[in-house]
């Protein structure tokens, strides 16, 4: 960073990518800002500065800049107290005839950065300690920077663990069949470039993404890639249960499995009283039940946890609760509005779509509060949490 630079962050407000310190007797404060900086939160992709020799004012404060303050500033970084490791320049500068020590602190690659086992994120010119969900973001924005989980390779199967069936029902889908039926290469290219296997250190195995969706038993191998459906002839759990069921198989498998289901338990009421023909209610309209069960296998985590997504179907309403909380550009904030929308599992969504369960990105919510409105059900209740949210769907009226 050349001493332009330096000297217009100098004169600028303090900021969040700028602190000023006039000494290095302030350690506290000056960690802090420093694992601040690293966890770049405002994601700016810059680096963060810190002068250690300028008042809060940007006036000079006039202190030495010797070997020992700079190697002093150097153990603040290797004291074991920031972890993981951030990337720090610290050198010594002269500003307008000021001495000064800089430190430049790079974002680092495997946020969150801590300073003694808590992580802190700049918010204008005050560094403060991250709440529980900027910390689970920067968690993700790390996960982001690698190999997405759904492509990851799941070494525990193998090839011969994947239905052709589910194969071939999904190549049909994602490549046109003319191009299919002349296409040369082998079953195991296809699959690779359709993002089904991966090579790992020489061997092919499915990812995560193939066993979702081609594999018989995706839950044999990802713990939670199952539904729990329980229909309780009452208002809470202790009430006697009409249903009880584990639904195991393909993502696209669930969905038609959990329609069967919805069609076995939703009464429909029949009105003869409205003119010459007669009027059926369901209790619940089906499209939005679909676009609330497909959002949640669609957008859960898989990664790092054996809880299924759970259905609770009450007398007077359907719970619909998945793990994994908002992900990306949406927070609890925007849950559920138009164009707020982001996608945990990218490739398994664009898979759902070529198999045609999905018709429209980022329109799920909308579509179920529309067809509820339409059927004379209350608007659809959410409850979103860090780790899971819960969709609430209830009777009509």
């Amino acid at each position: 960073m050349d001493d332009e630079t330096l000297k217009i962050y100098l004169s600028d407000l303090e900021s969040d990518m700028v602190e000023r310190k006039a000494s290095d007797k302030f350690k506290e404060k000056i960690c802090r800002a420093i694992c601040a900086f690293a966890n770049d939160m405002p994601n700016h992709g810059e680096p963060g500065v810190i002068f250690i020799g300028a008042n809060d004012n940007g006036s000079c404060s006039n202190i030495n800049v010797t070997d020992d303050l700079l190697k002093n500033l150097s153990n603040f970084r290797s004291d074991g107290n920031i972890l993981p490791l951030p990337s720090l320049e610290i050198q010594k500068r002269t500003l307008d005839g000021c001495e000064m020590a800089i430190i430049i602190v790079h974002p680092a690659l495997k946020p969150p950065v801590k300073y003694k086992q808590r992580a802190y994120v700049r918010v204008g010119p005050t560094t403060r300690l991250a709440t529980d969900d900027e910390a689970l973001r920067l968690s993700e924005r790390c996960r982001g920077r690698d190999i997405p989980y759904e492509l990851q390779p799941v070494t525990a199967a193998t090839i011969a663990d994947l239905n052709d069936d589910l194969i071939y029902e999904y190549l049909s889908s994602a490549i046109p069949i003319e191009i299919l039926e002349n296409n040369h290469r082998s079953k195991q290219e296809q699959l690779e470039a359709l993002r089904l296997l991966a090579n790992t250190n020489g061997e092919i195995v499915p990812t995560v993404l193939g066993i979702l969706l081609t594999c018989n038993e995706p839950s044999n191998f990802i713990g939670g890639a199952y539904v729990q459906f329980l229909r309780i002839g009452g208002l809470v759990f202790t009430d006697p249960i009409k249903d009880a069921s584990e639904l195991r198989g393909p993502v696209q498998n669930l969905f038609r499995l959990l329609d069967d289901k919805f069609k076995a338990h939703n009464s429909v009421a029949t009105d003869f009283t409205k003119g010459s023909t007669e009027e059926t209610s369901p209790e619940y309209p089906l499209p939005a039940f679909q676009q609330l069960v497909r959002n949640a296998l669609i957008h859960r985590s898989y990664e790092g946890t054996n809880a299924p997504v759970r259905i609770n179907w009450f007398n007077d309403r359907i719970e619909i609760q998945n793990y994994g909380g908002p992900y990306g550009r949406v927070n609890r904030e925007n849950f559920g509005k138009p164009y707020s929308t982001d996608y945990r599992n990218l490739y398994l969504a664009s898979a759902l779509k070529e198999l045609g369960y999905i018709q429209k990105f980022g329109f799920g919510i909308e579509t179920a509060r529309h067809v509820l409105a339409e059927n004379k059900n209350p608007d659809l209740e959410f409850q979103v949490e860090e780790n899971q949210i819960l969709a609430i769907m209830r009777k009509r009226r």
